[in-house]
């Protein structure tokens, strides 16, 4: 497995290295997490001209609760200096700016994958599979740096059902070892529960729409989280030790604590309580 992978350096966002894509590729909708409507290919109007927000230490109060929560898991880095070589998409022809438009959700996707392959090879009660999750994070490897064209004309969606298969088999493996009976809430619609002080200890909650649902003190340790929706769901004083396919923008949508416990692979949101 190639280091910068590995370590996952090349899975965080770094917007010093990136030309704004993401404030101008997606679109906007105006909601509790975007003051206004942008569609994509637009420039958001707060997007500076060296390719920083303007508003960036005000997003929250201002309206712009959505940008807070987003990352693009480094594919604005990849697709400015690797896919487009540089290529500031201000300064290339109009074409060249609406490829790089189309690809980079492509290689966002791409790049989730690779995260959650990264933390399924990490995971040693799924060594059985580790063969297989390697050869599937090589091509999905592969797939992220191919030309512009080539990423334009993939299908992505299929790619990730395939690459689901395994992940799914490695969080089955991971919370085999977990004691006692456990609970699968794949996909279920817990929007709003009440599930304060829940014993969800390696539950199954791919998924899951836990949106502002109540997981005060909740026990969520080996839990699988793929997916899960938690936006505003509140984790204050949770365990999510060891909980696996856990990303940041999900933590960042959620609402927690000095007392909420994480995994390594997150960091604390800097907008939680203390």
């Amino acid at each position: 497995m190639p280091d910068h992978i590995a370590d996952r350096s090349a899975l965080r966002g770094d917007c010093a290295r990136c030309f704004g894509l993401c404030c101008v590729a997606l679109p906007f909708t105006a909601s509790a997490d975007f003051a206004v409507d942008k569609p994509a290919g637009k420039p958001c109007r707060n997007l500076a001209d060296d390719h920083r927000c303007g508003i960036h230490a005000e997003l929250r109060p201002r309206g712009f609760t959505g940008c807070t929560v987003y990352d693009c898991f480094g594919a604005g880095q990849q697709v400015s200096q690797v896919t487009f070589g540089g290529q500031d998409w201000r300064t290339g022809s109009r074409e060249d700016a609406r490829q790089m438009f189309d690809v980079f959700p492509v290689v966002r996707q791409l790049h989730e994958l690779l995260w959650y392959l990264t933390e399924a090879l990490g995971l040693p009660a799924a060594r059985p599979v580790h063969a297989d999750l390697r050869a599937a994070l090589d091509r999905t490897e592969r797939l992220a740096r191919q030309t512009p064209a080539e990423l334009a004309g993939l299908d992505v969606a299929a790619h990730r059902r395939e690459t689901n298969v395994l992940l799914l088999r490695a969080g089955e493996l991971a919370r085999a070892g977990i004691p006692g009976k456990k609970k699968d809430r794949r996909g279920a619609d817990l929007m709003g529960a009440r599930l304060r002080g829940a014993n969800l200890r390696g539950a199954c909650l791919r998924g899951a729409y836990l949106i502002a649902a109540d997981l005060t003190g909740a026990d969520l340790r080996g839990a699988d989280l793929t997916g899960a929706d938690l936006r505003a769901a509140d984790l204050t004083d949770a365990d999510l030790t060891d909980a696996i396919f856990l990303t940041q923008p999900q933590l960042n949508a959620a609402r927690g604590n000095a007392g909420t416990r994480l995994p390594d692979t997150v960091t604390r949101p800097a907008h939680w309580a203390g």
